[in-house]
């Protein structure tokens, strides 16, 4: 099986209150946090190298596992590290972030998957930056896919795979033909979420993503990055989504103790509006 997995580059979510907005509300400014791989993206990373290995055996890969960034050149750093872990090649998308947006990034994606030809696109259900979870239903509809979202098992079968998908009251199950697109949520990192046609069902693997060793890491270095513009992938580059502005949350005011019952659901009702 050969899986096409796209990956982001976020500033890191556990700094978010550190951003900051200039006056006037043009930008935000993230100066100062950390860049790390979207967290989804990394799920959806994992799940491919699962699905393109045996197990037991997961240096000796078993098909092949393509990843691809939209980002300047300092991205290639995210793009080695998912090459340590396993990725056989790896593609970057010359762009500039503040040139981006969702359906640029999918029509982009269309042409890029036309020309490599995957059996599976898997991507994070969303980036943790815009929290738009757009991207995924573009390259689906632009390509004439079928695609399951929000998965938390994969299991391989001969033409297709199984998805199952948490919903309220219960898991939906859907049999998906490939070529397809999967969006993956947080559950699909779990020790028996993801299964190929080569992995006992009685294997479990470690809670979460993988780590490289260093010779890994060493080794990543001579993997193949290849670099394309973003002229090469589409005609026309031009933003569908336009940021008018951007402005704080209100602050919260401070809690208010109360002494009886009664106190609290007058609050509630006159303060609050709860009911």
């Amino acid at each position: 099986m050969k899986i096409l997995v796209p990956l982001k580059r976020v500033s890191d979510p556990d700094n978010a209150n550190k951003i900051k907005i200039p006056p006037g509300g043009a930008s935000i400014d993230t100066a100062g946090l950390e860049s790390k791989p979207n967290p989804f993206d990394e799920y959806a990373l994992e799940a491919a190298l699962r699905l393109t290995e045996n197990g037991a055996t997961p240096r000796q890969r078993a098909g092949e596992t393509v990843v691809v960034t939209f980002g300047p050149k300092d991205t290639e750093i995210m793009l080695r590290s998912a090459l340590a872990t396993g990725a056989d090649r790896a593609i970057r998308v010359d762009s500039r972030d503040d040139a981006l947006d969702g359906s640029l990034v999918a029509r982009a994606l269309k042409t890029l998957v036309e020309r490599e030809k995957p059996d599976l696109v898997l991507i994070g259900k969303q980036a943790v930056d815009g929290d738009s979870n757009q991207v995924g239903q573009m390259l689906a509809e632009l390509l004439g896919w079928p695609m399951a979202t929000f998965a938390a098992t994969i299991s391989e079968q001969d033409d297709h795979v199984v998805v199952a998908r948490e919903v309220d009251g219960g898991v939906v199950r859907l049999r998906v033909k490939l070529p397809a697109v999967v969006s993956v949520d947080l559950r699909i990192v779990a020790p028996t979420s993801v299964y190929s046609k080569l992995t006992d069902p009685s294997f479990k693997y470690n809670d979460g993503v993988r780590f490289a060793a260093l010779p890994a890491i060493m080794a990543a270095k001579k993997k193949p990055l290849a670099e394309i513009a973003m002229s090469d992938l589409v005609s026309d580059a031009a933003l569908r989504i336009r940021y008018l502005a951007f402005e704080s949350p209100q602050s919260r005011k401070a809690g208010t103790k109360v002494k009886t019952v009664s106190e609290l659901v007058e609050k509630l009702k006159n303060e609050a509006k709860a009911f």
